[in-house]
């Protein structure tokens, strides 16, 4: 493409080099304005029309049959014109749509799509990835997900442009402006939402968001949206490992503790899974308490008292299961990065940052530095993609000549973080203006992508909006993806089918 564009370039100035300068121009001017009227829009075949098949699965110990259907939607700008297309994956019950909720479902990064959830999770069909000894050479078979929650809500995931095989019609740049940034990417992913609705007839039945990651972010943001400017009500969502409260996380403001206390809690966790304790609040709240007193005062009081440092590493190499001498060096702050590497150094393995006991070798274990992707991160992308693009493309037939983007670096990279958008405000309102909405946030222990101590802080500042527990937090074991142990992913689904059956 870039050899064309210069050959071209070159016959425009050997035939204008003959003219007069105001010829030259405007015919320079023309052929600028011929080159953006053939748009990317013109070198897009078409997206087939959406295609169906029925299946079945045993979900919950019932057999469940269904209507999987794939299809896109077209976003449109102000003036009508299409300048994308998102694709979704519908699960639907035939002969009850007026009667049964229906849940979108978002994945996060930015640039991840749906299929996380739809493939791991909540999906009716599951392919094992996420716990420790599936590889990417795996099969990328489909297997019924007995922890659906298709027995209890229509299901429908929603792929944002960039992601899976959801495109824009616009140049690099038009597309960063239009979909690349937190309320660009709210806006239109609400129209979609209300679009599908439309479409599907489902504007009367019960609905409800669910977001993982960065999708955690992003529901809360979508539901406010919808009830004040879509005019379309939400009954409640779940937020899970969301990403709440970024800024908390990051290590930018040297003088806060909060991204160490949001931290330390998950590397206990591990520590405490890897000695065979149980997980739960009995074993992790005298963590919690001690992050939330003395660790803050002790932080606070700075390196240069000896005393309280000495304190909080010792504590800190209790609760992580690391080398005192070396926490000592680092004034009881360890970075999350030291700890996954650590923990296990003598066995030449590292830790992931979505869960610290899923393990692989370090490729470069001499290495001063860590030299390694994330080694859980890394193994999703072949069974997630093979597996979605064989059920897209043979199983249900819609048949389209892209690449699948399970996840694309390329919309990270892109994406704009210069917004000061709050989440966690959005979801106050959100509440605050629905007296009947449901909210569940849910986590794993050992998740240090998106820490749960984080949500707990931020749930323990809200008010009760006149209810007792408005907002359900839950933990489970595992990490950021602790639906692929199979004994987690079944206590969120009794959870959840708990909220959503309590507004029936």
């Amino acid at each position: 493409m870039r050899l064309l564009a210069l050959a071209a370039s070159a016959l425009v100035f050997t035939a204008a080099s003959t003219l007069s300068p105001a010829v030259v121009q405007a015919q320079d001017k023309a052929a600028d304005a011929k080159a953006d009227d053939k748009s990317t829009d013109d070198r897009l075949e078409p997206f087939p029309e959406a295609r169906s098949v029925k299946q079945s699965a045993v979900i919950g110990g019932k057999t469940v049959n269904y209507t999987a259907t794939v299809g896109s939607l077209a976003v449109k700008d102000d003036k009508g014109k299409v300048i994308g297309e998102v694709v979704y994956t519908a699960y639907t019950l035939p002969g009850r749509a007026t009667d049964r909720p229906v849940t979108f479902a978002f994945n996060g990064g930015p640039g991840a799509a749906s299929v996380y959830l739809n493939l791991g999770a909540i999906g009716p069909k599951r392919v094992p990835f996420g716990a420790q000894g599936d590889a990417p050479s795996d099969p990328a078979v489909l297997r019924d997900n007995p922890n659906s929650w298709l027995d209890f809500t229509d299901l429908v995931f929603i792929d944002p442009i960039g992601t899976g095989f959801s495109r824009s019609r616009l140049d690099e740049e038009q597309t960063k402006k239009a979909f690349y940034s937190a309320d660009a990417d709210i806006h239109y992913l609400s129209r979609i939402v209300y679009d599908w609705l439309v479409a599907n007839d489902r504007l009367t039945s019960r609905k409800y968001l669910t977001g993982e990651s960065y999708g955690g972010y992003r529901v809360p943001r979508l539901a406010y949206y919808l009830q004040t400017q879509m005019g379309v009500g939400i009954s409640g969502m779940t937020l899970v490992s969301p990403y709440l409260d970024p800024p908390a996380i990051g290590e930018d403001d040297a003088l806060s503790p909060l991204p160490w206390m949001i931290a330390y809690p998950s590397m206990a966790a591990g520590h405490f899974e890897r000695q065979g304790l149980h997980l739960d609040d009995a074993t992790m709240g005298p963590v919690e308490t001690y992050m939330r007193t003395q660790f803050v005062q002790d932080f606070l009081a700075g390196p240069r008292d000896k005393a309280a440092t000495d304190r909080l590493s010792a504590k800190v190499a209790e609760l992580t299961g690391l080398d005192p001498a070396m926490v000592r060096r680092m004034n009881g702050r360890v970075d999350i990065a030291t700890y996954l590497r650590e923990i296990r150094r003598d066995q030449g393995l590292i830790g992931s940052v979505y869960d610290s006991n899923y393990t692989a070798y370090d490729p470069f274990p001499a290495s001063a530095s860590p030299e390694y992707n994330d080694p859980l991160l890394t193994t999703l992308i072949a069974p997630t993609t093979s597996a979605m693009v064989d059920f897209v493309t043979r199983q249900v037939g819609w048949k389209v000549d892209a690449r699948y983007n399970a996840l694309s670096y390329d919309v990270n990279e892109k994406w704009d973080r210069d917004d000061t958008d709050s989440p966690v405000s959005d979801l106050r309102r959100a509440i605050s203006i629905d007296p009947k909405m449901t909210v569940d946030i849910v986590h794993g222990w050992d998740d240090l992508s998106c820490p749960y101590f984080a949500s707990r802080l931020i749930v323990s500042q809200m008010p009760d909006f006149g209810v007792e527990n408005r907002v359900r937090l839950h933990m489970y074991p595992g990490g950021h993806m602790f639906y692929s142990r199979s004994d987690s992913g079944a206590m969120m689904r009794q959870d959840v089918m708990a909220s959503y059956r309590a507004r029936n």
